[in-house]
């Protein structure tokens, strides 16, 4: 170890060896997070900030057979058990399958809802709005998670 470059190339490679050894299970813990904590909010009246935009695209979506007091409880659940699922490996194809049906659900609102998502259609978006698109980067984690389902995993080094 005789340069910079020598120490910046082993610091280098450790971190990449590390992050590939535990970038899934913090991606499965970090979608866990969310799920559990942004579901169990629905728990509880007033508590979560998305309750009237989920309240409202349930009695849309069920044309108005299944109202926002018994739906959001539903959803709530729902969203826990993607969460407690993220911290199962042994149930992760069943626990995407869920959550992509859960992000049919949340992406509603684009299409049932605009004037709620976009404050200028379709480039200026409400806070609904990115709170609903920012769930793109959940169904790529979930991609990225399903990927492993068969043990695979990500590499430090190419092919």
């Amino acid at each position: 170890m005789n340069t910079i470059k020598d120490l910046y190339n082993i610091i280098d490679t450790r971190l990449i060896n590390w992050m590939a050894n535990n970038g899934i299970k913090l991606l499965r813990w970090s979608i866990a997070l969310i799920f559990i904590w942004f579901g169990g909010l629905k728990f509880f009246p007033g508590a979560s900030p998305a309750e009237q935009l989920a309240g409202s695209s349930i009695e849309i979506l069920t044309f108005g057979l299944v109202s926002a007091s018994i739906g959001l409880p539903v959803l709530a659940a729902w969203e826990v058990i993607i969460g407690v699922g993220m911290l199962l490996p042994k149930y992760m194809r069943f626990t995407i399958l869920l959550l992509y049906v859960q992000m049919l659900g949340t992406f509603s609102p684009i299409v049932i809802m605009p004037d709620v998502v976009f404050s200028t259609f379709p480039v200026v978006l409400t806070m609904e709005g990115q709170y609903i698109l920012k769930n793109l980067i959940v169904i790529s984690a979930a991609l990225v998670i399903g990927a492993t389902v068969r043990g695979g995993n990500l590499r430090a080094t190419p092919n």
